[in-house]
């Protein structure tokens, strides 16, 4: 099967060839705050090899990761106190791409500069700004992520890299009646119950907001070892699509104590950051945190919760990675909507319209 048809399986197909293969003029998540410490991290971006780290004032840089003497991934270099230096020849580049010093000769080529792209920090998440022709220079600020930053919630999070278009795992997000058939030993629960959830879907030009409620259900694993429940619960599951990344609010209270219509409910919170950023047409990286509201023991309660949405990552991440293997080896076949499908399918209707707009 060839690249195009593989391709074409993960994307909405008609669009005119010469369209951007991803949407741009947005911010893609690039990292963690607490990735960059004392070595520069390479990572290939919407197919752009780039090098992450900081300069000398603690600010956040991104330099295309190709020495321009020589062609070296200057993530295999070094760090000092104003950039990055090259591990072959050791040229010297700061933030902004400029070669500082060539050793072993006083002059330094005009040439010698390296493409540069305007990075920023906030909520401890480094975001990308990828621009068309015309927004080369970022149009806006970066999204604001609080539950960082807030003090109401601890959080823990990590990176995953995914052998898989980065819509697939959109469609995996935007679906969580998968959890009482792929995640039983963590955030499952009856399957039946998944199902059948009472659920609300809207969205706008730009987002997709998937809304399910679940009342006077039986806790899954991951709850009960996080959490007191009495008994029985009302769950809920409220997942948010932006271009470039999802946030997912699911939590639940013993059943009959609060409303789930109210934002300010209690009981027990999860809330995820799902920053899903295309390495490549068919792998992905995927940036995650979780963080949690515990009532006592944090430390040990955020751990169990960690561990369990790991495996919950785990688990889906082998179902994506051979659902697509599947698609490459069964070809263009047609597929099946049912009704679950609803959020994901706006969602990638919004992401080929803004492709189109690139």
């Amino acid at each position: 099967m060839s690249t195009s048809q593989a391709q074409s399986l993960a994307y909405e197909v008609g669009a005119p060839s010469e369209l951007p293969k991803f949407p741009l003029n947005q911010w893609y998540v690039s990292g963690f705050a607490w990735e960059l410490k004392d070595k520069p991290v390479g990572r290939t971006l919407l197919g752009k090899p780039i090098v992450l780290f900081r300069t000398a004032d603690g600010k956040p840089a991104a330099l295309e990761d190709r020495c321009c003497h020589r062609a070296l991934p200057l993530s295999h270099g070094t760090l000092e106190e104003q950039g990055v230096r090259c591990g072959y020849h050791g040229l010297l580049f700061n933030g902004e791409g400029q070669c500082l010093e060539v050793p072993g000769q006083t002059k330094i080529p005009s040439k010698a500069k390296v493409p540069a792209y305007h990075v920023r920090e906030r909520d401890q998440i480094i975001w990308i700004w990828f621009g068309n022709a015309d927004n080369k220079e970022p149009t806006c600020e970066p999204p604001a992520y609080d539950i960082h930053t807030n003090g109401e919630y601890l959080f823990e999070g990590d990176v995953y890299h995914y052998d898989a278009p980065y819509q697939l795992i959109h469609d995996n997000l935007l679906d969580l009646s998968h959890l009482g058939y792929v995640h039983l030993r963590t955030i499952g629960g009856n399957a039946k119950i998944h199902m059948n959830a009472q659920m609300r879907v809207d969205s706008d030009e730009t987002t997709v907001k998937v809304t399910r409620h679940m009342p006077d259900s039986v806790p899954p694993p991951t709850y009960t070892a996080a959490y007191p429940f009495q008994g029985k619960v009302d769950r809920w599951q409220e997942i948010e699509f932006h271009v470039t990344h999802l946030r997912i609010w699911t939590g639940a209270a013993d059943a009959n104590t609060v409303s789930l219509d109210d934002p300010q409910r209690g009981g027990f919170h999860m809330r995820g950051f799902h920053g899903v950023t295309p390495e490549t047409e068919t792998s992905s990286h995927y940036f995650w945190t979780i963080a949690s509201n515990p009532k006592s023991n944090p430390e040990e309660v955020m751990t169990k919760v960690v561990e369990q949405t790991a495996m919950t990552f785990d688990e889906d991440k082998v179902v994506i990675e051979a659902q697509y293997k599947n698609m490459l080896e069964f070809g263009p076949k047609p597929m099946v909507d049912i009704h679950v499908d609803v959020g994901a399918n706006r969602a990638r209707k919004i992401i080929e319209q803004l492709r189109q707009e690139s």
